[in-house]
């Protein structure tokens, strides 16, 4: 599958293993991901694109804020 802007994804390896993220951009190869709390959607994370695994689930990130994905992403967790 290959990874698009806005998809949700969860991380496979890493210091971040098993947490959702949004990814933000792409390039190369790579994804960028955001959470909305450790990785702002301004300073998104740089991750290879082997180490995520994708859901099927995707959110229009054009106006979102890093609260907004907050809330998205805690749907997925079950966290607040």
């Amino acid at each position: 599958m290959e990874a698009k802007i806005g998809m949700i994804v969860r991380s496979a390896a890493g210091r971040d293993k098993g947490k959702f993220m949004a990814v933000v951009s792409t390039k190369d190869g790579f994804v960028y991901l955001a959470d909305g709390k450790e990785r702002k959607l301004g300073s998104p994370k740089k991750k290879n694109v082997k180490h995520i695994n994708f859901t099927k689930t995707s959110v229009d990130i054009d106006g979102l804020t890093d609260k907004g994905l907050r809330r998205i992403l805690c749907e997925f967790t079950g966290e607040e």
